[in-house]
């Protein structure tokens, strides 16, 4: 018997924040013995002490199966299924730390939304230069799942991709359960813009409903947003029904409305005009919209695509645009034709 118990099924996950902790959960109520890899070793402390991810999950208590550790190599040791969800900004260096301790047979997948803003790629990209892996190899885990509820074993569901059928099924059979749901899709392209871009309509949300425009102009604002999405994805080489599903509308549903969506909640305080740097400061967290509306900005030129409220949305995070103006520069767009406009 080794310090965590007897047992063959082993994963790692690398980082412990909140959404790495809910899926270290989950995880760890499917029988795996979990090591939670953080730089912080009062957070290892306090998660192996206490049972409890105080700074991100504060008052729910973990699973016994759940060992964090600041170490590596050993939360990589006997691993069947590395998960990791690093922030977008931070998911090269933890894959390089983790490249060499990387067992062959270990099943690689990802949670993290977001690009790499420095080169627009995809962290399944990202993944595969560091980890020295086709992107073949790689599962992408995406969907409408706010940790405050996974944690707390409320009914979700999200969607696992990859271009290997095999790999995808073998991540469904490690993580679905009756508390959560998982289905496959191999469009990982499409699975990946859909999970990063709808922060960014996150973000926009906030702000409608910080400036207090009604129903009426967040409904309008999802669903141009979506169009958006699917502008940019198919463009990028994705199936349109993609956005259609959970990791397309459902996970923009869920982001948009909630009281646990981050970027929601950054937009809503943008909305007064309390400057980027404050509001972030504020968060304590990381707001993937922010970067990710940069990124987006950038990939719109490259693939020479229309995303008006991605484009407005930039001006106000980095030109110092004000969200009443933004609005009205979009509303006063040239006509068009909704389903013209949507291709």
């Amino acid at each position: 018997m080794n310090q965590l118990g007897e047992t063959s099924k082993f994963a790692a996950v690398l980082v412990a924040g909140s959404w790495g902790t809910a899926l270290a959960s989950v995880l760890a109520c499917n029988g795996y013995q979990v090591k939670l890899w953080t730089r912080s070793a009062e957070q290892a402390e306090d998660i192996n002490q206490n049972r409890m991810n105080s700074k991100f999950l504060p008052g729910v208590k973990l699973p016994a199966r759940i060992h964090a550790t600041t170490d590596m190599e050993f939360a990589l040791q006997h691993a069947e299924l590395a998960l990791f969800v690093a922030p977008s900004g931070a998911m090269r260096e933890v894959a390089k730390q983790a490249a060499v301790h990387l067992s062959d047979d270990t099943l690689v997948v990802h949670a993290t939304k977001g690009f790499e803003t420095t080169s627009l790629k995809r962290m399944t990209t990202v993944l595969s230069e560091e980890l020295g892996r086709s992107q073949e190899q790689l599962v992408v885990l995406s969907g409408p799942s706010h940790a405050e509820e996974v944690i707390l074993k409320q009914p979700t569901t999200v969607v696992v991709a990859s271009a290997s059928m095999v790999s995808a099924e073998k991540a469904q059979d490690a993580l679905m359960n009756t508390d959560f749901r998982v289905y496959t899709n191999p469009d990982v392209v499409g699975v990946e813009v859909a999970g990063a871009i709808k922060n960014i309509i996150a973000l926009g949300a906030g702000l409608t409903d910080g400036l207090q425009f009604g129903d009426n102009a967040k409904a309008a604002l999802l669903t141009r947003g979506l169009a958006e999405i699917s502008r940019l994805g198919t463009a990028m080489g994705a199936s349109p029904l993609t956005f259609a599903g959970l990791a397309g509308v459902g996970d923009l549903v869920v982001t948009c409305t909630s009281k646990h969506s981050r970027n929601w909640r950054a937009g809503y305080m943008l909305a007064d005009g309390t400057p980027l740097e404050d509001v972030l400061s504020k968060m304590g967290m990381v707001v993937e919209g922010v970067k990710t509306t940069r990124a987006a900005y950038d990939l719109a030129k490259e693939y020479d695509v229309e995303m008006p409220i991605t484009f407005q949305l930039y001006e106000v995070l980095f030109a110092n645009k004000s969200p009443r103006t933004a609005v009205e520069h979009l509303m006063g767009r040239l006509r068009t034709h909704e389903i013209e406009d949507l291709g």
